[in-house]
């Protein structure tokens, strides 16, 4: 697990994925043009369950299988 932390919508936050996720997750960010916490607070707001890191994982694994 890789621990970062970054400031979502003005709050500090600490999130633990796998390195494949973040690499991932920069990947779709930089397709995107948004910064890694540009990407995660979209994808924060829009979530529909509680847990972030699994949204993102979530994201992740959606955006692989259509790439």
């Amino acid at each position: 697990m890789e621990k970062r932390s970054l400031t979502i919508a003005g709050h500090r936050t600490s999130l633990a994925l796998e390195p494949e996720f973040w690499a991932a997750l920069e990947e779709l960010a930089n397709a995107r043009g948004l910064s890694i916490a540009q990407l995660i607070r979209d994808i924060d707001e829009a979530r529909q369950g509680p847990n972030l890191s699994s949204a993102l994982r979530v994201a992740a694994l959606d955006w692989a299988q259509r790439r």
